[in-house]
This record gives C-alpha cells, sequence and structure tokens, in this order.
C-alpha cells in the first residue's frame, strides 16, 4: 500500500518533514517515489511554516494513497490558513 506521510530529516531538536508518497513497507528514511510538501515546525519570522502540493495529494489518494492522520491535519490546517 502507498501512504502520504512525514518524513523527518533535519539535526537533533530541529526537525523538518517532508511531505512524502511512500510504499508503506519501507522506513521512514527509506527512498520516496514523489516528495509533496515540506512541513517546518521550527519556523520563525519569514520562514515558511508549511508547503504542500495540494493538486498532487489528490491524485495519488485517486490511485489509491493512505494519507497519514498527522498529513491529513496539516492538509486542513493549511486549507483553513489560505481562506
Amino acid at each position: 500500500m502507498v501512504t502520504i506521510r512525514l518524513s523527518r530529516t533535519g539535526a537533533k531538536k530541529n526537525a523538518y518533514y517532508h511531505v512524502v508518497v511512500i510504499d508503506s513497507r519501507k522506513a521512514d528514511s527509506g527512498r520516496p517515489l514523489e516528495r509533496l510538501g515540506f512541513f517546518n515546525p521550527s519556523a520563525t519570522g519569514q520562514e515558511v511554516l508549511l508547503k504542500i502540493d495540494i493538486e498532487r495529494i489528490n491524485y495519488w489518494v485517486s490511485q489509491g494513497a493512505q494519507v497519514s492522520e498527522r498529513v491529513s491535519k496539516l492538509i486542513k490546517d493549511d486549507a483553513a490558513a489560505a481562506a
């Protein structure tokens, strides 16, 4: 099964996450099928907190991909911020 989830990168105590499409059997650090955006929880000032390609997420969901709980919350928050 293919899932849309977060992949952690960055330094210790300075997390940075990529929103990726990946086979659910692979590790979090495995090679993704596609990168759909990023989430920077430690963003301050002019730094971008969240960037997600909604069109590609909709495409992958139509192909049968499952969205993780955290990514679905980020999508909802992003849609609310854009409105």
